[in-house]
C-alpha cells in the first residue's frame, strides 16, 4: 500500500494540542452551585429557565454540591454570618473551580454600607468575573458566564492565579508547619472595632 499522506485519510481526523481539548472541555462543560442569597437569585433562576437556556452553555443543571460543581455564581448580598458558610462551599469544590459575583451587593456591599454584610465578597473567596447590576438581568448574567468562558478558554485566569498565587490576587491559604492541608484565610466576625 502508498502513503499519499493526509489526503489518504478520511475527513473525521483530528488534530491539536491537548491542552486547547481541555481548556474547551472546561470551556463548555461549568457546572454552577447554587448560591443565591437574596433578590438576585431570582434572576439567577431565571438564568436557567427556558426563556433564556443556559444548557446552550452546557449549564443546564444547577449542582446541588459543591462536589458536582465547578463555578459558584455568588447572587446577592452576603452577610458576615453566611460567610463562613461561603468559604466552606467554596473551599469542597472540585478543581479547578471558578467564582463569579452577581449583583452590586455581592462585588461591593451596595447600598448595605454597616456591620452586617461583607463589602464584596472578593474578602472571602476569589472572585472571576463581576456582573453588575441591582439586580443585573439574565443577560447580564448570561454575557459574565460568556466573558468567564472566554477567560478560561484563552487560559487567562490559569496564567493570572498561577501569577498571583490566587484568583483575583487573593492569598488563599497560609502554611502551618506540621499540617499538610493549607488553611482557609480567616474570616472575622462581629462588629468592628
Amino acid at each position: 500500500m502508498e502513503w499519499n499522506g493526509l489526503e489518504s485519510l478520511s475527513n473525521n481526523f483530528l488534530t491539536g494540542k491537548l491542552e486547547d481539548f481541555v481548556k474547551w472541555s472546561r470551556e463548555h462543560s461549568m457546572w454552577p452551585a447554587t448560591f443565591g442569597l437574596a433578590c438576585c437569585a431570582i434572576e439567577m433562576m431565571a438564568a436557567g429557565a427556558a426563556d433564556f437556556d443556559l444548557a446552550r452553555f452546557g449549564m443546564e443543571v444547577f449542582r446541588p454540591s459543591p462536589r458536582q460543581a465547578d463555578l459558584m455564581i455568588v447572587a446577592g448580598r452576603l452577610s458576615q454570618k453566611m460567610a463562613p458558610v461561603l468559604r466552606q462551599v467554596y473551599d469542597q469544590m472540585v478543581e479547578p473551580k471558578w467564582v463569579i459575583s452577581m449583583g452590586v451587593c455581592a462585588s461591593t456591599g451596595g447600598m448595605f454600607n454597616n456591620y452586617a454584610i461583607v463589602q464584596g465578597v472578593d474578602q472571602v473567596v476569589p472572585v472571576d468575573v463581576y456582573a453588575p447590576g441591582c439586580p443585573p438581568s439574565p443577560q447580564t448574567l448570561m454575557h459574565a458566564i460568556l466573558t468567564l468562558h472566554e477567560k478560561v478558554r484563552t487560559g487567562e485566569i490559569t496564567r493570572r492565579r498561577a501569577e498571583a498565587g490566587g484568583g483575583a490576587g487573593v492569598d488563599l491559604a497560609t502554611e502551618v508547619p506540621g499540617w499538610t492541608q493549607p488553611l482557609a484565610r480567616p474570616v472575622h466576625l462581629g462588629t468592628p472595632r
